[in-house]
């Protein structure tokens, strides 16, 4: 599971759609200034920014415009606001970082089939899980046909 959640995408990218309703800046690699309400972020970076501010690349040179899609490829840097310090992302990373990558509590419990089999995986492979295929918890010595194990050589002597 990543630090995020399911949906397998980025820090940066959480961070940009936690940004969404707040006003940014960002620069394109033609050098245009853009500011105004961060609408939409997509997973890709592409932004649709609303009542926006775009500063052309030559001086002096200023646009009012209603709305404006930014391609991803075409951003250089996004300046986000001071707000988003505080974000709920950045609380998750710190848990992940001190349980070393568990969910918090309630959050993300799996549940099902697939749900349980992990957790049997977890369980092995912290030790605390002794039955199933593979375990002594059940049959002979280990071996196969639960006979001696291999430390007690083929006739059951040392």
């Amino acid at each position: 599971m990543s630090v995020v959640g399911n949906n397998r995408v980025g820090i940066p990218i959480v961070l940009l759609h936690d940004a969404e309703g707040a006003v940014v800046t960002v620069e394109t690699k033609r050098g245009e200034l853009i500011r105004g309400l961060l609408f939409e972020a997509e997973d890709m970076m592409n932004l649709y920014i609303k009542k926006a501010v775009v500063l052309g690349p030559k001086p002096g040179s200023k646009r009012i415009v209603e709305q404006v899609y930014v391609r991803g490829s075409e951003i250089v840097f996004i300046v986000l606001p001071e707000m988003l310090r505080h974000a709920p992302m950045f609380q998750r990373i710190s848990h992940w970082r001190k349980h070393g990558g568990a969910p918090p509590e309630g959050v993300g419990a799996a549940v099902g089939q697939a749900a349980a089999i992990l957790r049997k995986a977890t369980e092995r492979r912290r030790g605390g899980f002794a039955g199933g295929r593979g375990g002594f918890g059940r049959g002979g010595g280990g071996g196969r046909g639960g006979g001696p194990g291999p430390s007690m050589g083929h006739y059951g002597r040392r």
